[in-house]
């Protein structure tokens, strides 16, 4: 087909969408680059996106030592010598049960976890990256070799403008990003966070798929075009799609039994299914049609969920339990150590699914109960003082709550 074609199987390719139109990009305006990249304007032309990407990912500013293609043609023979890569253990911070192929050949396959594996010697510091793999195969489509994919995915990994979020390296940038989706549920998809409070005791635990969904169950073409755009804007983009997808899950299993006994099974289900309903285009379309959503509130979110996992000390990932996607941190309310005259535990899980993230990581504690301290006000102050944030659950006479 084109100099980029090496690790691709054009069998499994939809060659059908893709146009041989000789097109350019010359503009550098980044208005106009948005509105090229969400209209897909080199998204049917394989050479021309191959070429955008390498325009892109070099204009993302990187630390002054970044490694790059010669970098990997020294090491790589060092790494994995003449080894099957499929026979080395990939590192903990990526989950080798989890590597999409999107239409790689055998070639592509393997270069795969060789490039993550001569990126775990070169970038020691990173200790949680489960969508590694994902990027990785979706550049080595538009890569003359496995050096070139090394060097592009190095430029984002080395990324060093305070501004420029691309993808989650630690467990705790992980985990706080998980929080502020949760965040971003609770505030523009109210409907869809109701189907799955009621479905779920863990409502954390749903979300935290979030990146799951995006980088690992979404078929090839969406990706991409979700990649275009994520190139040009950044990490809101991903918020932006996961929300778009959670919403067209509601309307589409609303009303509908879940297929499994997981509500997350059902939305990892539906997302590797979506082109049975949803087109990549309108997924975009309805994830910008996202009202009030700024880069300013997902960083000052982002920054405060960090912020409060950092002080109740959750920071890495045990090896124990490393398991892509999978949380650790359950901010549902334990059963066995709460109780209320007012609430159910089921009703206080609700409850608790509808505060931050944030402050969702503290289990409850009764400060104050008139059932044991009387009615005073005074000594309803004396008992809440220096406790925050603090819950308010009143019962009237009418037994309304």
């Amino acid at each position: 087909m084109d100099e980029y074609s090496r690790f691709v199987d054009w069998d499994k390719m939809d060659v059908s969408a893709q146009s041989q139109d000789t097109k350019e990009l010359t503009c550098t305006d980044l208005h106009e680059l948005k509105q090229l990249a969400r209209q897909g304007y080199w998204a049917k032309n394989h050479s021309l996106r191959a070429k955008v990407y390498h325009k892109l990912i070099s204009n993302i500013p990187c630390r002054t030592v970044t490694p790059d293609a010669n970098v990997y043609r020294d090491i790589v023979v060092k790494i994995i010598g003449k080894r099957n890569s499929s026979s080395l253990p990939l590192p903990e911070f990526v989950d080798n049960s989890l590597i999409p192929t999107y239409c790689l050949n055998a070639e592509g396959i393997g270069a795969v976890r060789k490039i993550i594996l001569c990126i775990a010697n070169q970038f020691p510091d990173i200790s949680f990256c489960p969508a590694l793999p994902s990027v990785i195969a979706l550049l080595l489509h538009y890569s003359k070799d496995e050096a070139e994919c090394f060097e592009q995915v190095c430029r984002i990994l080395a990324c060093n403008d305070p501004s420029k979020r691309l993808i989650d390296q630690t467990f705790l940038a992980f985990e706080s990003s998980c929080m502020t989706f949760g965040d971003l549920v609770n505030k523009y998809c109210q409907a869809a966070h109701k189907l799955m409070v009621a479905v779920s005791e863990d409502v954390l635990e749903v979300y935290s798929d979030w990146q799951r969904w995006l980088f690992g169950e979404l078929p090839m073409a969406y990706i991409a075009r979700i990649f275009d755009v994520f190139l040009v804007e950044g990490y809101k983009v991903l918020y932006r799609v996961a929300l778009a997808l959670l919403k067209f899950f509601h309307k589409v299993r609303a009303g509908q039994p879940m297929e499994s006994d997981s509500i997350q099974q059902d939305i990892r289900a539906f997302v590797r299914d979506i082109a049975k309903s949803v087109s990549p285009e309108r997924l975009l379309e309805k994830a910008f049609a996202i009202r009030l959503f700024s880069r300013k509130e997902i960083q000052l979110l982002q920054m405060a969920n960090e912020k409060a996992l950092q002080q109740k000390g959750i920071t890495v990932k045990q090896k124990s339990c490393l398991l892509m996607f999978q949380q650790n941190v359950h901010l549902a309310v334990h059963a066995e150590n709460f109780k209320s005259e007012i609430v159910s535990v089921k009703e206080m899980r609700d409850i608790w699914s509808w505060i931050p993230e944030r402050f969702a990581l503290c289990q409850p504690l009764l400060l104050f109960t008139t059932l044991e301290h009387g009615c005073s006000l005074s000594r309803f102050y004396s008992h809440s003082e220096g406790h925050e944030p603090t819950l308010l659950l009143i019962k009237t006479t009418a037994k309304e709550v």
